[in-house]
């Protein structure tokens, strides 16, 4: 189990030591969201700044972006890095992706996603091998490229790509096409074991290839003090109010819950929201111990489902070092990290 942590929404200025300090204190990687910032930007900077440490985006919002833009700027950062990128894409929601970026949702966002990667992949091929640009789908027709817009051959073009969801279409969609699932915060063991593992499964048993290094990394809500469990039940009730998420409540038999924090969300009640996250539902969707103790739970609980870890609480240097230097030793000394 590799660990992992997460840019804090920062400035880029902040970045090169972010970086320098993550790789000093044992991460393997740095992964950026797409939330106040641009997601790949702070790529650059963390491999001018590093040596080993890997960056990827969890996630880039495809749906934000034409096959084109993500191929060329995949591209480039894998050849800075020397093949240290990971391409972490996601769809988010309608209400986002229309009202906030301006963009069509689409039909299926399923199908699109697949042909959104099956059409970086075709960039990638071109430029790499020099075959001709061909790809047609329903919602991307690519035929076009001459040397002054191809980049040409790089070291490390095998680019790895990670897929984010918390429902069964993604996880088989990345079964099938990707080579990894960033798995929502939203969510349980028992969701794992039963909704989303047997998905990718399933999607694996469609490759041609399959023999696939494919990795299941986990984002991790915990709480150690009681001020990181209130900080956990808003996070909790937050995701949960959500519709696309509500299949994670469904299973535990919560559903009634979520349609109420949904209720809440939509009146803007969002201190009222945390109540109704009790003990049993905290217990279930995130991972409580005393802080010595946390890697040890965090072993017992993602053993055998997950290749990589994060906690839900980025890294910020001169905050908790000697949490995150304490939990990195105890995950080295199971063999985990």
């Amino acid at each position: 189990m590799i660990l992992d942590t997460s840019l804090p929404p920062t400035s880029l200025s902040d970045v090169p030591q972010l970086a320098r300090e993550a790789e000093a204190m044992g991460f393997n990687a740095v992964w950026s969201t797409e939330t106040q910032h641009d997601p790949f930007l702070p790529g650059a900077l963390v491999f001018e700044h590093t040596d080993r440490l890997v960056f990827g985006t969890a996630i880039a919002i495809a749906f934000a972006r034409s096959p084109a833009n993500l191929a060329y700027t995949a591209w480039d950062l894998a050849q800075a890095s020397k093949g240290r990128f990971i391409l972490g894409l996601g769809t988010q929601v309608k209400a986002h992706i229309e009202r906030r970026f301006g963009m069509p949702w689409p039909e299926s966002p399923v199908l699109k996603l697949g042909e959104q990667i099956a059409a970086i992949r075709a960039f990638w091929r071109c430029w790499q091998t020099g075959e001709p640009l061909k790809f047609r789908g329903e919602h991307y027709k690519l035929s076009l490229m001459t040397p002054f817009f191809n980049p040409g051959p790089i070291e490390c073009p095998e680019i790895p790509i990670f897929i984010a969801g918390v429902n069964t279409g993604l996880a088989h969609l990345a079964g099938e096409v990707a080579d990894g699932f960033h798995v929502h915060p939203l969510h349980t063991p028992r969701y794992l074991t039963e909704v989303i593992l047997p998905a990718i499964e399933k999607g694996m048993g469609k490759r041609e290839q399959r023999q696939v290094k494919f990795q299941v990394s986990v984002i991790a809500i915990t709480a150690c003090t009681m001020e990181e469990r209130l900080f956990a039940r808003q996070h909790i009730a937050f995701y949960a109010s959500t519709p696309s998420y509500r299949s994670v409540m469904t299973l535990h038999g919560w559903q009634e819950t979520a349609e109420q924090l949904s209720q809440l969300a939509s009146r803007g009640k969002w201190d009222d929201m945390p109540g109704l996250i009790n003990e049993e539902m905290l217990a279930t969707f995130a991972t409580l111990a005393a802080p010595g103790d946390l890697a040890s739970a965090l072993r017992q609980r993602y053993q055998g489902l997950a290749d990589r870890i994060s906690l839900y609480t980025p890294f910020i240097p001169g905050e908790c070092d000697d949490f995150w230097r304490s939990l990195i030793k105890d995950l080295s000394d199971a063999g985990l990290q």
